[in-house]
């Protein structure tokens, strides 16, 4: 007798853009939840894998605003390969801090932080293939591609974090109560 072949775990990938990084901190706060989440799923590209490229995923969950031409493209890429994209965290959702550049070119930023700061002397910015170009300023990740559900705070909660996959992995509208969204 034949035992029929597992079904597929549902694929979800995580990538951190121009951001602080917050977001996964609360996703590796769900502490023993992780071992409930892996079991129900397979995480492809995540600072959590360390897998650097990603495939087909049900799943994409990015934090982090869009500052970089690096940033436009693994936007995109994960546009692409994601059947449902959200958008977690306020610099994913709004550009949050790193969209305090927005009020300066980029070139003042890039003048303020290498040649002109405290400190620096013989300073000149860099100009390097592999420091990818910065954006004209920072992006909120819906002014850019298509986003199926946003995650607000600062960063979400891990509590907010579990909902939001328990809900897109039973298919239901992600509905997050008022008390999980909050920014520290």
């Amino acid at each position: 007798m034949t035992t029929p072949p597992e079904k597929a775990k549902p694929r979800i990938a995580t990538v951190s853009l121009a951001g602080c990084f917050g977001c996964h901190m609360s996703l590796l706060d769900m502490d023993e939840r992780l071992f409930d989440l892996v079991a129900q799923v397979q995480f492809d590209r995540s600072p959590l894998t360390d897998i650097k490229t990603i495939g087909a995923c049900d799943v994409g969950l990015i934090e982090g605003g869009i500052a970089n031409e690096e940033n436009l493209h693994v936007l995109r890429n994960f546009r692409e390969q994601c059947h449902i994209l959200v958008a977690v965290g306020a610099c994913a959702i709004n550009g949050g801090v790193p969209a305090m550049r927005n009020s300066y070119t980029a070139l003042e930023c890039l003048e303020e932080s290498y040649l002109d700061g405290i400190g620096l002397m013989d300073a000149q910015i860099p100009n390097d293939a592999e420091i990818p170009p910065l954006l004209d300023k920072v992006y909120p990740l819906h002014e850019i591609v298509k986003i199926d559900a946003f995650l607000p705070g600062c960063p979400p909660s891990a509590d907010a974090i579990w909902a939001c996959i328990e809900e897109l992995l039973q298919k239901t509208p992600v509905h997050l109560s008022r008390i999980m969204i909050h920014y520290d």
